[in-house]
């Protein structure tokens, strides 16, 4: 019986964006630095740069919220030699029982999904290797068994075509968008079975169409996606952990009946990602 609760606890399980959050792995942004501008908002702040110290203590902030509301916060070493840790989401998606292993899209990042394949094996949490170049979680969305990928810098449509192999059972749909952006979630987030978040300038109109005949959409403006507002992070129970600063998309959230939950990660938004890029959930329910 006591081994049947420890593989029940290392299951993994996640059906989509918005179940109540159980288990998520996170990395402190402890050498977090914009080394090269690799988007837009990176550009913006490439001269002022990281305040580590503040990052830290904002990062703690989210962390203490999550354990709050029940999520056991699994925490990657960081490490020097990748500024861009943080983001979590991107080494790796979950669906189904099983994490899947980015291929990173670029080689700064590459490496950091050894630490991730690292965490999996001594959990044993069942996981597989995405081999073909590349795919990170952030272009990958998940809502039962409709799968929404980017196609971006980072990922790649021989990608999305190995996953299709592995997941026969899944209706998965490539999503080009406007190549300036770096990720499909800084533009397109699914916040329940009837609703998005999407930043419309980015997709052409037939994209537009496909994602309406599946949600109502809620618009994010020119102003709040550049400060990452499509880019929240859904907990379950209607709860939606929001930057204080987006205050159309938290108006129209709340207008929704969302409960809105305001943390400020100001200083982690600089390098382009905010609260799901920095996470990477193993369990929801």
């Amino acid at each position: 019986m006591l081994m049947e609760r420890k593989e029940n606890h290392n299951q993994a399980g996640c059906q989509n964006e918005f179940g109540a959050l159980k288990r998520v792995l996170v990395c402190p942004p402890a050498f977090m630095k914009i080394e090269e501008a690799i988007n837009e908002t990176q550009k913006h702040f490439l001269e002022d740069n990281i305040d580590r110290e503040k990052a830290m203590e904002q990062h703690r902030d989210f962390i203490q919220l999550l354990h709050e509301h029940g999520a056991d916060v699994v925490q990657l070493p960081p490490l020097a030699v990748y500024p861009e840790q943080v983001f979590t989401r991107d080494i790796g998606f979950t669906i189904g029982d099983t994490v899947f292993i980015s291929t990173m899209g670029t080689e700064m990042r590459s490496g950091e999904d050894k630490i991730l394949k690292e965490w999996l094996q001594e959990s044993k949490v069942k996981f597989e290797k995405i081999d073909a170049p590349s795919i990170e979680g952030g272009d990958v969305i998940t809502d039962g068994h409709k799968i929404w990928i980017g196609i971006s810098s980072r990922t790649t449509e021989a990608a999305v075509e190995q996953l299709r192999k592995k997941l026969p059972e899944y209706d998965i749909t490539a999503v080009p968008f406007d190549s300036q952006y770096l990720h499909l979630d800084c533009l397109f987030n699914i916040i329940s079975s009837e609703e998005a978040l999407i930043y419309r300038p980015a997709f052409s109109d037939e994209m537009i169409e496909s994602f309406a005949e599946h949600y109502e959409l809620i618009d994010v403006t020119d102003d709040e996606q550049f400060t990452m507002g499509p880019n929240v992070l859904s907990i379950g129970h209607e709860k939606i952990i929001s930057l204080p600063m987006n205050k159309d998309i938290n108006k129209k959230l709340r207008r929704a009946g969302y409960d809105v939950i305001e943390c400020d990660i100001s200083e982690i938004i600089k390098s382009g990602g905010s609260f799901r890029c920095c996470t990477l959930p193993v369990n929801r329910s």
